[in-house]
């Protein structure tokens, strides 16, 4: 006895996004799934809105009208992320047979300039130094939570997710040895957090000696003794055990407000300010969520001279992905490092011109 399908192509466009995401769930972090699902839900409305309902009557003229909208509402570098989105749910769509192979292709990408990719403005190094710079010599803020946040965040540039996700165990202390101390960062997806790649996001990375001092003042001094549900004992915690996404983000708000280390740049009185409310920092103009700490130390590291290559297997992306991404350098402080590579080089050029030498000898 046979059984009988439903032509894909009837799939009505609630249905068909819905079974893309419960696919997406397996191999996925949750803040990208519900970030591919609000993106999604915004081009499902349309789609009723103009009487389409069933995938299979997407054209690419729909995908062009789509674009052309969208573009008068929203900025450039938000169009790019929902365009990418609705790209890779019609190859979904093509790769079980509800659309015409190769309509994805229909669906316009805008090209944006570094400016235009900037979502949000990187912490840059100068405030982030002189931040660390603070805590590391406050008598009050040294190695509580929110100072090892930002030593972890700006010396590892990791995500968010891979932060949330360490536990007491990955930490390696070297202190006052020749080893260089580490932070490992392991997929452990079966009690959570996903790291973003899975277990190709997996690494260790190393921290400088007053990074893991900071960070084992803290465990000892500061950090609640607490387990998640899932019996792990985190390295970052709260009073329930593990922090939720908005708890880091707050912290990050917190790490960050400049009147830590200066004068407000807004013209504000840090004493009656209420921007230094816990709970309101994110209002701060120059305060930063954990993305823009990530940018900003990818940009210093390679700044500082660390290689391309090196770099992006610390914060776990493709060169290519931090060049168009997160390297918010000047166009200064991008041929400084053109040079400083030049001159690491030199033996390089030499070993060239020493084999036409040679080569010469041989004849």
């Amino acid at each position: 006895m046979s059984r009988e399908r439903q032509d894909p192509s009837e799939m009505f466009v609630r249905r068909a996004i819905q079974r893309y995401l419960r696919r997406r769930r397996s191999d996925s972090t949750d803040s990208s799934v519900e970030a591919w699902k609000y993106r999604l839900k915004l081009f499902r409305e349309w789609c009723y809105g103009i009487d389409l309902k069933r995938v299979g009557e997407l054209r690419g003229l729909d995908f062009d009208e789509y674009y052309e909208i969208r573009a008068g509402e929203v900025a450039p570098v938000t169009l790019e992320g929902e365009m990418w989105t609705l790209r890779m749910f019609v190859k979904y769509l093509e790769q079980i047979d509800a659309v015409e192979r190769g309509l994805h292709e229909s669906v316009r990408i805008p090209e944006l300039d570094r400016d235009e990719r900037a979502s949000q403005e990187a912490l840059d190094a100068e405030p982030a130094l002189a931040l660390i710079d603070y805590f590391r010599n406050s008598d009050r803020d040294r190695a509580k939570r929110n100072h090892a946040f930002l030593e972890l965040a700006w010396y590892t540039g990791a995500r968010q997710s891979g932060l949330r996700s360490l536990d007491l165990r990955d930490v390696n202390y070297r202190l006052d040895s020749d080893e260089q101390s580490w932070i490992e960062f392991h997929n452990r997806e079966s009690t959570g957090p996903r790291l973003k790649n899975g277990v190709r996001g997996e690494r260790p990375v190393g921290i400088p000696d007053e990074t893991a001092r900071v960070i084992s003042e803290y465990v000892r001094n500061y950090r609640m003794d607490t387990h998640d549900d899932e019996g792990r004992q985190p390295l970052l915690s709260t009073r329930e055990g593990r922090p939720a996404e908005a708890t880091v983000r707050t912290w990050s708000y917190n790490a960050t407000l400049p009147c830590l280390h200066g004068a407000c740049p807004h013209g504000k009185e840090k004493e009656t300010c209420v921007w230094t409310d816990y709970h309101k920092a994110s209002k701060c103009p120059s305060s930063r969520s954990p993305h823009p700490i990530r940018t900003g130390s990818i940009t210093w590291q390679l700044n500082i001279g660390i290689p391309p290559e090196v770099v992006a297997e610390r914060v776990n992306a493709t060169v290519s992905t931090i060049e168009d991404h997160y390297d918010w350098a000047s166009d200064e402080e991008r041929w400084q490092r053109y040079r400083d590579r030049l001159g690491k080089r030199r033996e390089y050029v030499e070993r060239l011109d020493s084999d036409w030498s040679n080569h010469d000898d041989d004849k």
